[in-house]
């Protein structure tokens, strides 16, 4: 188990937080679960409800989505200090690939009725991640 610095060290590099002061990011890190996965194991799967955010804390991880028609394709590769499951920090909504440890995985995890509560304590964080989480889709269709 994670040391709640140890954790602060990893939230620091983590875009969604990098506008959190050291208190914020303290709070934040006390609400995290150390889950670990041996390789090929499926970290989430692609149609199920989200939970929450992953923070890949060491190894590596890719986003498989299958297709309509059964074929499958790796969409991302994830490797320490990236992050997925942003999206159902805010809904329930089904989760759009599966994640899969390709070695083996350390993964932070918040799930979603935790982070809510953080941002009933100190709305200010919620205008942070907001803006974040903007910027971010931002960046994605800009991609596309």
């Amino acid at each position: 188990m994670a040391e709640t610095d140890d954790i602060v060290a990893i939230l620091e590099k983590v875009p969604l937080f990098q506008k959190f002061d050291q208190r914020q990011l303290k709070r934040l890190a006390n609400r995290f679960a150390d889950r670990e996965y041996e390789a090929g194991k499926e970290i989430v799967t692609q149609g199920r409800e989200g939970i929450g955010l992953f923070i890949v804390a060491s190894g590596q991880a890719e986003a498989i989505r299958e297709r309509a028609d059964g074929t499958k394709a790796i969409v991302n590769r994830f490797g320490p200090g990236d992050f997925f499951g942003e999206m159902a920090l805010l809904d329930n909504g089904p989760r759009t690939a599966s994640v899969i440890a390709v070695e083996p995985t350390r993964c932070l995890v918040l799930v979603q009725w935790d982070f809510l509560a953080m941002l009933r304590e100190d709305p200010e964080m919620a205008i942070m991640v907001l803006q974040a989480l903007a910027q971010r889709f931002r960046q994605i269709l800009d991609t596309m």
